[in-house]
């Protein structure tokens, strides 16, 4: 029997890199998955590669930065496979277009405020009392490390991932009463097509190879974080940041 048997888990951003790796995952362990993505060539692959090993899902094209379309999609969920017991807020990311607060970098700043924090923000607004309703589960989100150390030229992701970090910790004493567990995880330069290239574009994501140990993080091994928060072997755990970095971190 897989870690998330007769669980189910909606995962956002799972068109591609670490959410369709989440997907895969989940789905091979046992959970019924459905999963949003505003792109639909993505959304369909991933569809497609969770269908082509047995699993049950459902793709929903819809935007998280959107409060009407995130609810929906929440609602569908529900209808379709009868409960919610896993949330995964995992859309978002960094870009080239970023930089220091002094450059003037303000409409990236606001991008990343609407799609990674808000879109957290909406996912949990419209989750959480699903997950409610099923008896309790977990909150997912993904924050990075670069809310933990300081960088170079990231200063509008960074401030959208540390507020994630924030929001993860209180909503954590918040929801505890209702048997929700709530965490996020914080990767380090992962091996996503998306970061590969920011690798070889924007000169900052780059230096934290060096201190990362192992290199660059293969995206399965974010999934198998996310897994373990998924999971019931995590009953004990909430408001933890769950570093995958190659010791980044500490190094």
């Amino acid at each position: 029997m897989g870690r998330l048997a007769g669980k189910v888990a909606l995962i956002t951003g799972a068109g591609a890199g670490i959410g369709r790796e989440t997907a895969l995952l989940f789905s091979q362990e046992g959970a019924k998955v459905a999963f949003i993505d505003k792109n639909p060539a993505g959304g369909a692959e991933t569809e497609s590669l969770l269908k082509a090993q047995g699993g049950e899902c459902l793709f929903i094209e819809a935007d998280v930065t959107q409060s009407d379309q995130v609810q929906s999609a929440v609602k569908r969920c529900v209808d379709t496979f009868g409960k919610l017991n896993i949330l995964h807020n995992n859309a978002g990311g960094s870009t080239v277009k970023d930089g220091a607060v002094t450059e003037g970098a303000t409409e990236e700043f606001w991008r990343k405020m609407q799609l990674d924090l808000f879109g957290t923000w909406l996912g949990c607004q419209h989750g959480i009392p699903a997950i409610i309703a099923s008896g309790g589960g977990a909150v997912i989100n993904m924050t990075s490390v670069v809310a933990l150390i300081g960088t170079h030229r990231k200063d509008a992701y960074t401030a959208a991932k540390g507020a994630i970090s924030a929001l993860t910790r209180s909503m954590a004493v918040e929801y505890a009463a209702q048997k929700v567990r709530i965490n996020a995880i914080a990767p380090g330069a992962t091996g996503t097509d998306r970061v590969l290239t920011l690798l070889k574009d924007d000169g900052v994501t780059s230096k934290f190879l060096s201190g990362q140990m192992f290199g660059v993080v293969p995206p399965k091994d974010v999934a198998y974080a996310a897994l373990f928060l998924a999971s019931d072997e995590s009953l004990s755990t909430t408001g933890h940041i769950l570093t995958v970095d190659g010791g980044l971190t500490i190094n």
